[in-house]
């Protein structure tokens, strides 16, 4: 009896493992049907168009500079967000930045921050798109295809809001360019990295056109290759 009944549990498996596999195999070969979109809309997709440079890469430095632990210097020049740790230390990332006519500097704090942020386009860049004949959406969701990317932090100066943000982006390839409209954008990895170690007040010194940030004293020595190896 015993012998009967594992033939018997063997024989379902096998016939609920097939049916399983043939399953699979008949959802692969299907073809994948993309939602339908608004012909009149652009929404930024998620396209990769080239990998982002090995000097863009999350890299643990030494950095000699005299603003406390915890402030973020970005470098736009150089393409570099840099967050202070202390003791010569900071960690690095790569970023992309304003494109010609959009880069600007001075001295701001973060004044709010969101995850899956959505994104309201302002005025004046639907006017500036839909010049060219793109038709921005007045307001899009949070998602993978957002071009806020997966974290936001809002950039204010004196309690009002610049307009700026340190943000993600779903075009990793652009990290290194002058592409944006004067926001700072990071790889997803990264901006969800930094978005998890600095708080609401966060001291942020933009350092590019118009040298308004001041006067501000900071030094890249490379990356730090036993912290980078042993961690610390």
């Amino acid at each position: 009896m015993k012998a009967a009944l594992s033939i018997v549990t063997t024989g379902v498996v096998a016939v609920y493992l097939l049916a399983a596999s043939s399953a699979a195999a008949i959802a692969a070969s299907a073809p994948y049907a993309a939602p339908a979109a608004r012909a009149d809309v652009i929404r930024v997709a998620v396209e990769p168009q080239g990998q982002v440079k090995p000097q863009f890469q999350r890299r643990m430095v030494r950095l000699a500079t005299n603003e406390e632990p915890g402030t973020i210097i970005i470098d736009t020049n150089n393409k570099y967000l840099y967050l202070v740790e202390g003791d010569n230390r900071a960690r690095r990332y790569g970023i992309g930045v304003g494109r010609d006519g959009f880069g600007w500097s001075g001295v701001v704090k973060v004044g709010r921050k969101a995850e899956w942020p959505g994104w309201t386009p302002p005025p004046e860049m639907r006017v500036r798109e839909a010049k060219k004949g793109h038709k921005l959406p007045a307001y899009q969701e949070g998602g993978e295809d957002n071009p806020l990317g997966a974290r936001a932090m809002y950039l204010y100066r004196n309690g009002n809001d610049t307009a700026f943000r340190i943000h993600g982006t779903n075009q990793p390839w652009s990290i290194g360019l002058n592409m944006s409209s004067g926001c700072i954008r990071m790889m997803n990895k990264d901006v969800i990295d930094l978005y998890d170690r600095v708080p609401v007040g966060t001291k942020v010194i933009v350092v590019g056109p118009g040298n308004k940030q001041g006067e501000v004293s900071y030094q890249d020595r490379g990356v730090d290759v036993l912290r980078t190896l042993f961690g610390g």
